[in-house]
């Protein structure tokens, strides 16, 4: 299966779906109105690309939107891309390269603990 590919602009509309699904298309450009600035034609047309992507599915009546795609899986599959951009794919890059330079002491501690656990 082909991972899915989303513009950030896509990503942002989908964070709305997931939030509130199932939600209608009109709801959504509202929320988009108020929280990102986009007019109506602007989340209109980025919610016909995320049809055109089997990302989400739109029913009738009222336009309803639901995901097609889980959130954990959109995450991981742009983790993965980011990780095989700037890192040549290396996971051990990218924890050395963030822990180095991104990390609070108490981040580091629950990170830490987190890999205890596993």
């Amino acid at each position: 299966m082909e991972t899915l590919k989303l513009f950030d602009s896509e990503l942002k509309l989908m964070d709305i779906v997931w939030d509130m699904e199932p939600v209608s298309a009109k709801e959504i450009t509202l929320i988009a109105t108020e929280t990102i600035g986009w007019n109506k034609n602007t989340t209109y047309t980025i919610i016909k690309k995320l049809i055109e992507k089997n990302a989400i599915e739109r029913a009738e009546p009222n336009f309803i939107c639901t995901s097609l795609v889980k959130k954990e899986e959109v995450r991981k599959a742009e983790t993965q891309s980011l990780i095989d951009k700037l890192y040549n794919g290396s996971k051990k890059a990218f924890f050395a390269s963030f822990i180095e330079n991104d990390i609070s002491d108490d981040e580091l501690e629950l990170l830490k603990k987190l890999i205890e656990k596993r």
